[in-house]
This record gives C-alpha cells, sequence and structure tokens, in this order.
C-alpha cells in the first residue's frame, strides 16, 4: 500500500451528523428546544425524533425531510396519495406488510416503480424487490414515515381501484352516504375511490379541467385535453348525489348548500407528487354541475427557456425583463396559458435580492421565496386595495392576477411610476388592441406611453402528434398563407390518429405570441391617440411579429397544422 494510502486509512472517519444537530443546522429547532427533546428522551426513553414530534417542536414532514437529507435519500409524503392499482399489482400486501414498504406509482415512460419504505436501505427488502421486479420496471425508493407507509397499505391493498371495476361494485351494491363523510375509514366505500380514481386518470392523462354535468337521466364526464373538451364516461344520474357529496367534503364546501355556487380546493398526492384541484359547483336545471381545474406543479411551472420563443422573441422578451420600473400586459382568452407565462417570468426573476408579492384569485402555484396573496370573499379586498397594501410592504416586483376596472388599472399604473416592476394580464385579442383597452378603463395616454413596458398576446395550439403525423403537400392557399417562394419545398404535417394520441392526431400543446415592446415613437403615437393603423404600421416597420405569423413558423418546423392556427387566430391579415 502507498503512504498515501496508508494516511487515508489512518485518518479518523468524519463522525456521522446526528440527526437533532441536522435539525438545528436546517432552523428547524432551536439548541434550547433540542436540550429539552434530549431530556425528554432521557427521561422517556423515546426516540429523540418521536420526543421532538410530541413537543410539537417539528412537523412530521419537516423530521422526514431531514432524516431523507442525513440519509441521501429522497423523502415522499404518503398523506392525500391516490393509489395505482398498476404499482399495487407488484407487490403483494404480505411482502408489503413485512416490510413495511407501499408502491406509490408506476411510470411506464421511464419504467420505473416508486416505493415509499421507512428503511430504504434494508437489504433483505431491497433484494427481495428486485428478485420480484426482475424483468419488470426499476425500483426507486423513497423514504416515508412508518405510519404512513403502514395506514396506505392497510387503506389501499384489497379494494377494487379501477374505474371500471368501481362501477362494477356499485351497480350490485347501495350506497351509504353517511361514509362518505368520513375523512378516514372512509376508503372502502366505491364512491370515494371512484371519485380518486378519475381524479388520477384526468391527471395522467393531461387533462386541465374535469367537468360532472348532470342532464335529465344521466351524468355526463368530460376532460379537457389539449384545450377541447372529451367526454371520457356516462354514468346513471343516481350515483351523482353520492358523488357530489364526496366532491363537496374534499373540496371543503357545504355539503347541505345546493342552491348556491360555491368554490373550493383539493389536494391530493398523485404519481408521488402533489397536485390540486381547483374546485366550482354550480346550480342548474338538472342538478350541480362540478368543474375542477387541475393545478399540476410539474406542466404548470416552466423556465422562460421553455416557452417555445424563436431566439429573437427570448431576446425582446429579456430586453423587456431588464427594465427597472413599469408595466408588463399578457393578454389572451380565458386558458390561453397567460399564468403559466407570468409565472416563468417570475421564476426567472426570482433571487434573494429582490422581493417579489403576487395577488391571485386564488393563487394557483406556491412559489418558493415568493409572497403569493390569494384574493376570496373572506379576505374582503379586491385588486385595487391589494396593490395599496402591498406597496407598503417594500416590493420590487409586483404581480396583478387581472385588470379587470378602473381602480385596479389606476392602482397598477401607480406601482409602476412609483419604481416597481408590474406584472399583470388583460382579456384582449391581440397586443396592439390592449392600448384602446387601457384607455377605456380610464387610463389617460399620457401615463399609459411612458409607463407600459411591454405587451405579449398568446394563444395555446395543439400539436402533432409526433408518432403518427404523416406529411402534407401544401395546397396554393397554404403556400400563400405560409409565404413560400416559388419552387420552395416545405415539409409540413397533417394529423392522423393514433393509441398514443388516443386517435385525435394531436398530442400536447405549446404557444404562439407576439411581443409588442413600447419604444419613445410608439409612446409618442399614443400620447397623440394615432389610429390602430398608424401604431400597427409603426411596428411593422420595427419588425413586430403578429400570433399569426408565429404560428406560421410553427407550421413550417412541422410542430402543428394550418388549420389548427386558424382555430384560435385569424390569417386574414395574412392574405393580400
Amino acid at each position: 500500500m502507498s503512504s498515501s494510502a496508508n494516511i487515508m486509512a489512518n485518518q479518523p472517519s468524519k463522525p456521522p451528523v446526528r440527526i437533532g444537530d441536522r435539525l438545528v443546522e436546517l432552523g428547524l429547532i432551536t439548541q434550547d428546544q433540542l436540550r429539552i427533546a434530549l431530556q425528554e428522551q432521557k427521561s422517556t426513553g423515546k426516540q429523540l425524533g418521536e420526543a421532538l414530534l410530541v413537543l410539537g417542536f417539528v412537523t412530521e414532514d419537516d423530521m422526514r425531510n431531514a432524516l431523507a437529507d442525513k440519509l441521501g435519500e429522497q423523502a415522499i409524503s404518503l398523506k392525500g396519495i391516490v393509489a395505482d392499482p398498476s404499482a399495487l399489482a407488484l407487490i403483494p400486501k404480505t411482502l408489503a406488510k413485512r416490510h413495511a414498504l407501499f408502491p406509490v406509482s408506476l411510470n411506464l415512460l421511464d419504467n420505473e416503480l416508486i416505493i415509499a419504505s421507512a428503511d430504504p436501505n434494508n437489504i433483505v427488502a431491497g433484494d427481495q424487490i428486485n428478485a420480484l421486479l426482475a424483468d419488470g420496471p426499476q425500483p426507486r425508493w423513497r423514504l416515508a414515515s412508518s405510519a404512513e407507509v403502514l395506514s396506505a397499505i392497510e387503506q389501499f391493498y384489497g379494494h377494487e381501484l379501477s374505474i371500471d371495476g368501481i362501477l362494477q361494485e356499485l351497480e350490485t351494491g347501495t350506497i351509504d352516504m353517511a361514509s362518505l363523510i368520513q375523512e378516514s375509514e372512509g376508503y372502502s366505500h366505491p364512491v370515494v375511490r371512484l371519485i380518486d380514481a378519475l381524479l388520477a386518470d384526468a391527471t395522467l392523462r393531461g387533462a386541465s379541467d374535469v367537468h360532472f354535468e348532470p342532464e335529465t337521466q344521466f351524468l355526463r364526464i368530460r376532460y379537457r385535453i389539449d384545450g377541447v373538451l372529451r367526454q371520457v364516461r356516462v354514468l346513471h344520474l343516481r350515483y351523482w348525489s353520492a358523488m357530489v357529496v364526496r366532491l363537496k367534503v374534499m373540496a371543503g364546501m357545504n355539503i347541505a348548500e345546493t342552491r348556491a355556487p360555491q368554490d373550493g380546493r383539493i389536494s391530493l398526492t398523485i404519481s408521488g407528487r402533489p397536485v390540486d384541484f381547483r374546485s366550482a359547483v354550480q346550480p342548474t336545471i338538472h342538478g350541480e354541475n362540478f368543474v375542477l381545474r387541475i393545478l399540476d406543479r410539474k406542466r404548470g411551472i416552466v423556465a422562460i427557456t421553455g416557452l417555445g420563443l424563436s431566439e429573437p422573441q427570448l431576446n425582446l422578451l429579456q430586453l423587456m425583463l431588464s427594465r427597472p420600473e413599469g408595466i408588463l400586459l399578457v393578454t389572451g382568452p380565458t386558458g390561453s396559458g397567460k399564468t403559466t407565462t407570468l409565472y416563468s417570468v417570475l421564476g426567472h426573476l426570482n433571487s434573494e435580492a429582490v422581493n417579489i408579492m403576487t395577488l391571485e384569485d386564488p393563487v394557483e402555484y406556491p412559489m418558493p421565496v415568493i409572497r403569493q396573496t390569494s384574493l376570496s370573499d373572506a379576505v374582503k379586498m379586491d385588486f385595487a386595495e391589494g396593490i395599496r397594501s402591498m406597496m407598503r410592504q417594500d416590493p420590487d416586483i409586483i404581480l396583478v392576477g387581472e385588470v379587470r376596472d378602473k381602480d385596479t388599472a389606476e392602482m397598477a399604473f401607480r406601482a409602476a411610476m412609483t419604481g416597481h416592476q408590474v406584472f399583470t394580464t388583460l382579456h384582449t385579442n391581440s397586443a396592439i388592441r390592449s392600448i384602446p383597452r387601457l384607455i377605456d378603463l380610464g387610463i389617460k395616454p399620457d401615463v399609459l406611453a411612458g409607463n407600459v413596458i411591454g405587451i405579449i398576446a398568446q394563444r395555446l395550439i395543439r400539436t402533432l402528434c409526433p408518432a403518427c403525423k404523416a406529411p402534407h403537400t401544401p395546397s396554393p392557399i397554404e403556400v400563400q398563407l405560409l409565404r413560400l417562394a416559388a419552387g420552395e419545398a416545405a415539409r409540413i404535417y397533417r394529423p392522423v390518429g393514433c393509441p398514443a394520441c388516443e386517435q385525435q392526431g394531436y398530442k400536447g400543446r405549446m404557444s404562439i405570441m407576439e411581443l409588442l415592446k413600447f419604444d419613445a415613437d410608439l409612446d409618442e403615437l399614443v400620447t397623440q391617440r394615432a389610429s390602430l393603423k398608424t401604431m400597427s404600421d409603426h411596428l411593422r416597420q420595427r419588425g413586430f411579429i403578429s400570433m399569426a405569423e408565429d404560428g406560421m413558423r410553427r407550421v413550417r418546423e412541422g410542430f402543428t397544422t394550418l388549420e389548427e392556427i386558424g382555430r384560435v387566430v385569424d390569417l386574414t391579415e395574412l392574405i393580400g
């Protein structure tokens, strides 16, 4: 052995960090609290972690995350989890109970099985699982509390979890309404499992909304996937009264109120990640209509480079964001991705050096470091009052969910005029049309001119399924719209349909955008109340690219079709 190896061998190994010290390092407890917990440990004989939990110094989540960090593992919470029947089928209950492990979810795309365990380093359990999954998915271990793992095993094993199986169970049994209201021990009820299975199914299929729509004799269930509603199930109406009670219990609504609209929120863990559902119930002539908006953080927050902007567009956006004060507007109809764009911008600007505050109705995706405020009837605060209050919190950047009236518009511009960056949304059809809309809301042209950084208008378009899209020869009108030169070849595609895209021909969505940056000349035109045509001509001379033109770029790149662009924007401007 070399001398350097001897030196290394003789060096004392670094002592492991104790869990108590790690909790102090992370700022979760103080030295005084650790001292009290150690005294409690000596007098009762409990584990230190258990003593800290009993004393209320840390939460179970904090303890699990600190322990995972100490062991070099990833932690997972099983609270509010929705079981994955395909994962449960891979590991028998006897094996799961023997080693206190729980199969959370099966990811077919990555061929991985996520397994929660109180002891991910258990060699015996690892060997048995590896042998069981020899020709199957790769196990990926996560640390969870022993109590949560054992509770999940008892709760989910032994029950029918597929939608078809649960419906068959419902058809042959009776519905006990009382057990639907129980948060715990109610999982044996088929309606409880049916709702969980439907919400998990919608999330895993990439839906943005779930609609439960009662008719005279039946209940229609539709998912909005890639911006288009699709009917997925039709159930007998007799199940709906029990289903709506369960949904209201989950969303924290009043189950006795059936004649007034209500709002709520549901939080579940699906495929090992947290997913929120914004819920709304509306009375109709056939019963209560229930709609859930799926807020999946995995898909909802993307990097600014992931917005699909061309290089010149990305450079232009970063140039606009570098301006220290002023207002940036994002416009488009409901469901056009405005919130995603604004969250991407905030994520890009987020750092310890700036104080970012938001005012939303309601907060859709919680973000670290950013101070987010949710408006609601209970808070008794509107956007204008909220901005006034936020101005006293020393913000650098303010996000206002939406400018919908004169008071909100005036307060947003007042914040922009006093040295803040303000981001907000507005409902208009194009970027240039936001200018007359703001004037209509009561903002004077000379105030508007000096304080708008820029305006982004956007739409979401469906993208062609990469597995089945087929080459297509453009027609003469398509050649004209795509502005192809004579003899220029363009490889464009048409939708076909296959099992991967559920025979739709389209799979996934992307945004098309137009970015309007305000300059001194445009400010002057706004002050002079110039016509939209005059301002549009000025922008054209400066190289402005409209949404329709950005859509044509996407068609030429082979991502989508002319028909899809024509569904969301007016293409007539391209002819002439």
